[in-house]
Formats: structure tokens, sequence, C-alpha cells
């Protein structure tokens, strides 16, 4: 199915605006993952050479939104409820650690930047912005592993950031009308992390995700969406 694609804001055909355009296609659900990237009907759609588009596909490529395949073109990648799964169930014992080593600066300097976040995550909702939503949600949690100043769990989450992104892509949708509730969640986790309450951050945690916690790596039926 070939999707139509517009301009978002003032018409511009620099690879960083072509970028932008399909970056929020993709992340709004325009193009769902495993949907193809035809060059010839974007180009027509956006009335741009091949050029610029070429490029803007490669930086989709880079940041792991994207997957060439030789004679067949590009596509969004496809994250399945396994790679999921498997990444939820590393997180919840991870991420209550990294929120535990960043609890000092969170009470500090960072905590504006942490309520940014979460500001940012109720005004994107308010709007019904999924890719801001989306864009909000994993400045928060990232939040916990760049400040934890621990290497190992800054590898995993940057590890992992691609397929979430991809994978809210599709939840951040299913909220429909009550996509607020995410903004509510992430005030609580929030204000556990700042109480430094490391076992309700992780009961807190598990709550958004309980195919991961459920541990059900190797089903491949229908999961409850998960929210964090």
């Amino acid at each position: 199915m070939d999707h139509k694609f517009e301009w978002l804001e003032h018409r511009t055909t620099t690879p960083d605006g072509v970028y932008r355009t399909l970056r929020a296609a993709i992340l709004d659900g325009t193009v769902p993952p495993g949907g193809q990237l035809r060059e010839a009907h974007i180009a027509a759609d956006l009335g741009i050479s091949r050029s610029p588009l070429r490029e803007a596909l490669t930086k989709l490529e880079e940041e792991g939104l994207v997957v060439k395949i030789p004679f067949r073109g590009a596509f969004v990648v496809e994250v399945s409820p396994r790679d999921v799964a498997e990444i939820d169930s590393v997180r919840l014992r991870v991420e209550p650690y990294a929120a535990e080593l960043s609890a000092e600066a969170l009470r500090g300097p960072e905590r504006p930047q942490l309520m940014q976040t979460v500001e940012d995550l109720r005004q994107a909702t308010e709007k019904n912005d999924i890719p801001a939503s989306i864009d909000a949600h994993l400045r928060f949690h990232r939040l916990f592993y760049d400040l934890s100043e621990h290497g190992v769990l800054q590898s995993l989450w940057n590890g992992w950031e691609t397929k979430l992104r991809l994978y809210l892509s599709v939840d951040h949708r299913t909220y429909g009308d009550n996509l607020h509730e995410l903004v509510v969640e992430h005030e609580r986790l929030a204000a556990v992390a700042l109480e430094g309450d490391v076992d309700t951050f992780r009961q807190e945690l598990a709550a958004h995700f309980p195919s991961g916690l459920r541990g059900q790596t190797g089903d491949q039926g229908e999961r409850a969406p998960r929210r964090a």
C-alpha cells in the first residue's frame, strides 16, 4: 500500500527537511513498520529530486528507522513482540538501578530537566502529536541512564532506543483519546524516582510493560500494549 506524503511545515527541498517529513510519517504511523518507502512516489508527492530523498533515507537508515534491501528498496524497520518483551525483561531489572544511581542528580541540578520531559509529554499529548510524545517519552527514560554515569547502562539504552521508538509509534496510538494517561503514569514514575524509592519505581515500571515482567519472550501471539 502506498502512502501520500505531505509537507508538515514550510516547504523545503533540503535533505534535512525531507528527513523530518519522512521521520514524522514513520512515527505517526503514516508508514507502519514493514512499510515500503517508494522513492518515485515520495519524490512526486513532495515535488523533489531523488538526491535529497536518498540522503534523507540514508540518515533514517543510520538512525535505525529504515532498512535498505538490495533490489527491493527502503522499508521501515519491524519490531517483533519478542524484541519488546526481551527489552522489557531486562529494563525491569536495570532501569530501577539507573534511577537509583541518578537520584542525587535528579533531586539537585537535573530536577528541572526531568520535570521538563513530563511537561513536554503533556503538551504533546494535548496536541495529539504522536512523534513529539514519543520523543518526550523516550527522553524521560533516557535521562535515568544518562545521569547514572554508568557506561554499561548507557550502552544498553543506546541499543534499545530505536526499537522502542518504533514500538511506541504503534503503542501510543492505542491510547486513542486517553493519551494523557501517559502523563499521569510518568508523573508517578518521576515522583518515586525523586523520592529514591527503588522498589516502588520497579513496581510502577512493571505495571507499564507486563509482557516483560512475565518474560513471555517465546510467545508470538497477541500482547497487551506496554506503556513505558
